[in-house]
């Protein structure tokens, strides 16, 4: 079995299992109760987790009542090393971290064959840690779930929402978004342009997130687009930044958690 290898545990997050565990759980206490019904999909942070952990834990927090009623999770970050045209499905059959191996949902690619925007490839996924962050919490916070892991380059949100309708299942099926706000910007200008953010992304606003405004927008933008059309609804969860978290606060990484239902 082709598995692809942590690459940033001891740097993002604890390479010790029970040290990572522990931390992951703490954010996860710390963080608000769930509120109203199970998530469709998530959007959450990928720093390390001394600066977006807690943010991190406010939006997976929501998934404590369904343990066990989640059974698959589409996971889309952006491509941070590698630029490309689409999404990337990795060929590895399974994800490890510290906490474990993840397996690959072995239908993802059939299910999305067919669609131009997206080529299987694990140059994209092999240094990339923007989907790798959230795994630990996803080992955490359900019981057992198969993945499907993409990576998202230049792509429109149609584009996006098109790979979205075929994995969109029922219940069972969790979306995740990965994704970081503002950089690197003083406090007050990174609050400012967080919070116009965030405002877009509860109005489900596809064209109010604007350029630079999130690293992962390309699939931010095609998740709100495809929640639009089925009605959905969003609750904004957590907005912070590293001058909140961790660190000074003359040069800024924002930071959101929000709830799809």
């Amino acid at each position: 079995m082709k598995v692809r290898p942590a690459a940033v545990a001891g740097s993002f997050y604890p390479a010790v299992p029970r040290r990572l565990e522990a931390e992951v759980r703490g954010h996860l206490a710390a963080a608000d109760p769930p509120r109203g019904r199970c998530p469709k999909a998530l959007v959450a942070p990928h720093a390390g987790y001394i600066y977006s952990g807690p943010v991190a834990g406010s939006a997976f927090r929501q998934l404590e009542p369904w343990r066990g009623a989640i059974a698959r999770v589409v996971l889309l970050g952006p491509s941070h090393f590698v630029p490309f045209g689409g999404l990337a499905l990795p060929s590895a059959q399974a994800f490890t971290t510290p906490l474990g191996d993840l397996p690959v949902a072995a239908d993802a690619a059939s299910r999305l064959a067919g669609l131009p925007q997206v080529v299987v490839a694990d140059a994209p996924h092999d240094r990339e840690h923007a989907l790798e962050v959230e795994l630990p919490f996803l080992q955490v916070a359900l019981e057992r779930f198969e993945l499907v892991p993409l990576v998202v380059g230049e792509a429109e949100a149609e584009e996006v929402a098109a790979v979205l309708d075929r994995l969109w299942g029922g219940e069972e099926t969790l979306i995740v978004v990965s994704t970081d706000l503002s950089h690197y910007r003083d406090y007050a200008i990174a609050a400012a342009l967080d919070r116009a953010t965030a405002d877009a992304i509860v109005a489900l606003d596809v064209e109010g997130i604007a350029a630079g405004a999130a690293c992962g927008r390309h699939p931010l933008r095609g998740l709100l687009l495809a929640a639009r059309r089925r009605g959905l609804e969003v609750a904004e969860l957590d907005l912070r930044s590293s001058g909140d978290t961790a660190g000074g606060r003359d040069r800024v990484v924002g930071y959101g958690a929000f709830a799809l239902a």
